[in-house]
């Protein structure tokens, strides 16, 4: 006959209630909606113009620094950065993109 042997140890893991679980669902649930709202905010065409924009501006903020107009620099980089805020928000970038951003930088 077989012998079963069995573990004398304990779980070092506690089981998740229901409740644990139905609140795992529920947070699932809201980031998969917050990733379809951006996936639809990305079909917009004003955001789809933002990253053109910010190419143009830091090429823009370039040539007003080689020509030694760094109050022109500083204000074309400041709007950049705003853009750059906008982006994140209509898209719904989360903190591991924060250093990131999409559609290039």
């Amino acid at each position: 006959m077989e012998t079963v042997v069995r573990n004398q140890m304990r779980r070092t893991y506690q089981r998740r209630s229901a409740d644990q679980r139905v609140a795992d669902l529920d947070r699932r649930i809201a980031e998969l909606k917050s990733r379809q709202a951006a996936r639809e905010k990305k079909d917009d065409p004003v955001v789809r113009e933002i990253p053109k924009i910010r190419e143009r501006l830091r090429k823009f903020a370039q040539l007003a620094l080689d020509n030694n107009r760094p109050d022109i620099a500083n204000s074309a980089l400041a709007f950049k950065a705003s853009l750059d805020r906008i982006l994140r928000s209509e898209i719904g970038a989360t903190d591991e993109e924060e250093n990131e951003l999409p559609y290039g930088s």
